[in-house]
């Protein structure tokens, strides 16, 4: 059962779903996990299907769009990591706010650029009670880099001096086209084409302030102040978008209790089809039962 949500983060109206378990009865106070979409996602984009394998397994899920994404208020197209940072925080307080669920019993998994961005909330809202980060970023500056040859990486932050000063000018960004920012591999850009070309909210244009936005955002920083509460990662050993090694480092910095798994012969968005759809849920629900039950005791 879907139940379509608003709330506010920083005074700009958000728009989210929450997924309910079907044998939920009155009374039931069940754990409540928040999903945490990436780069340039929407609430309808790959989440909905996360949510349905967490409400089978006894949860309520809540999907939700950033400020200025989806039919969220807000400057439109923004990146705004720490502002995204709010918005899940601000997600958290209102699923705990539900009836059904449990206020001490939070969690948060995220997914790309939201890998990235619920390591820095588990890391700043001790109401977050277990971590799912699935093939995240832990350095915005090391990651743009690794992507890029030398020339591009030049370019990159030529363009972005550029875009700084306009804005600093002129109080615009200029938009480019999305796959100048977010660069992509072969092996993965007609997974994400077809996948974005079904949903009316796909932007196919972004801001060249993403760059700058992206270099200054650096959850391995702050890591290591989730622990003790856990956290699990989740990576491909094939990713060419997102290598793994973010992933990796983000794991080497963090306390227990902690896990890294990292599936074998996966691109970036295959994590989102079968049959590695079904391993990342697989492990991320095992974490779950583990450190934060459905149910009460």
């Amino acid at each position: 059962m879907k139940t379509p949500v608003s709330f506010y983060s920083e005074g700009c109206r958000l728009v989210g779903d929450v997924y309910y378990p079907q044998d939920l009865r009155p009374g039931d106070k069940r754990a409540g996990v928040v999903l945490c979409h990436g780069y340039t996602g929407v609430k309808d984009l790959y989440l909905p299907d996360n949510a349905r394998v967490l409400t089978e397994a006894g949860y309520v899920a809540m999907t939700f769009d950033y400020k200025g994404w989806g039919d969220s208020e807000g400057p439109r197209s923004r990146l705004a990591p720490y502002g995204r940072v709010a918005d899940v925080q601000a997600a958290l307080t209102f699923l705990g706010t539900l009836s059904d669920v449990d206020p001490e019993r939070l969690g948060i998994y995220g997914t790309s650029y939201g890998g990235a961005t619920v390591v820095w909330v588990g890391a700043v809202d001790s109401r977050v009670k277990c971590v799912v980060s699935v093939v995240g970023i832990g350095s915005g500056a090391r990651w743009m880099r690794s992507v890029r040859r030398p020339d591009e990486w030049h370019d990159l932050l030529e363009r972005a001096r550029r875009d700084r000063v306009k804005r600093a000018l002129e109080g615009k960004s200029e938009f480019v086209a999305r796959e100048e920012i977010l660069l992509p591999d072969r092996q993965s850009a007609a997974l994400a084409a077809a996948a974005r070309r079904n949903n009316p909210a796909a932007v196919s244009t972004i801001p060249l302030e993403y760059v700058d936005e992206t270099l200054e955002f650096t959850p391995e920083w702050i890591v290591d102040h989730i622990a003790p509460r856990p956290i699990l990662f989740i990576t491909t050993d094939d990713d060419r978008l997102v290598p793994p090694d973010e992933s990796m480092q983000l794991y080497a910095r963090a306390g227990e209790p902690k896990r890294l798994v990292v599936l074998k012969g996966y691109g970036h968005y295959e994590v989102y089809l079968e049959p590695a759809f079904s391993e990342v849920m697989r492990a991320a629900l095992d974490w779950y039962r583990q450190h934060l039950p459905s149910r009460g005791a």
